[in-house]
């Protein structure tokens, strides 16, 4: 196996993984990724709803988010539920798109994204109470509960062990907090090693079948002790390893 079992050789193939794929070119018409349109306008509540909607066939997810006029959330209740009423995308029927619109626009009409989140992240440092603070105010600002948009914003979250990844949210967090040639880095005074790692079925089974990860469970539980690992090659940025392990699993590539 020329050593490729050690934790030495699996972190410096990780290392030569991440500066190569910290560039620009890898999020192009040629790499698809949700961040793409998200880059387009450097903005935490367009770069949210690029997040959410962030699941099944990268291709689709492109196209509907291409579909939308963010300068939406600048407009009237009205304005937006006409503006959106034919648009849907899997499991979001257009009466869920047009609540996400309406909740967000009504949030920044009062506070932000980061004031919100940073509410419930700073007593504890923790980014799961940051979150639940988020989902909460957008219950508040236009309570709306069907299966779909329950699906979209999540559910508040309680325990680790269970309970769903929260990947949407974290890759949102991760383009949010780090700031490299693919993460925005719009937020500060969010603390890099209090991310947790965006688990998605590619970095879930690429970190088995390289040993970083033991739980067998694809859950919430499995993304902290992964990034737990992740924190012993780099204790201050464990999510720099984040775009690469899941480029790894989508290419299929073995290392």
């Amino acid at each position: 196996m020329r050593g490729k079992n050690s934790i030495t050789y699996i972190k410096k193939r990780l290392d030569e993984e991440v500066k190569k794929r910290n560039n620009s070119d890898e999020v192009s018409q040629e790499k698809l990724d949700p961040i793409l349109v998200a880059h387009r306008y450097k903005d935490p509540t367009v770069s949210l709803i690029c997040a959410l909607f962030a699941y099944g066939n990268v291709k689709q997810i492109v196209k509907f988010l291409d579909s939308l006029d963010f300068s939406l959330l600048q407009k009237s209740d009205e304005e937006i539920k006409e503006a959106l009423k034919n648009h849907y995308y899997r499991f979001q029927k257009s009466e869920d798109v047009i609540a996400l619109f309406i909740a967000l626009k009504r949030l920044n009409e009062k506070s932000s994204l980061e004031a919100v989140f940073k509410g419930g992240y700073k007593n504890t440092n923790s980014v799961i109470d940051g979150i639940n603070e988020v989902i909460k105010a957008l219950h508040v600002e236009y309570p709306h509960a069907t299966q779909g948009y329950n699906f979209l914003i999540s559910k508040i979250t309680t325990k680790t062990k269970g309970a769903g990844a929260l990947k949407r949210w974290m890759m949102f967090l991760r383009w949010m907090v780090r700031d490299d040639n693919i993460d925005m880095g719009l937020w500060s005074g969010i603390d890099k090693c209090d991310l947790i790692i965006p688990l998605d079925t590619h970095t879930f089974n690429v970190s088995k079948k390289l040993g970083l990860l033991s739980r067998k469970t694809y859950d919430l539980q499995a993304a902290v002790e992964l990034t737990e690992t992740l924190k012993t090659f780099d204790e201050s940025d464990p999510l720099k390893y984040d775009f690469a392990l899941y480029r790894i699993g989508q290419e299929k590539i073995d290392i």
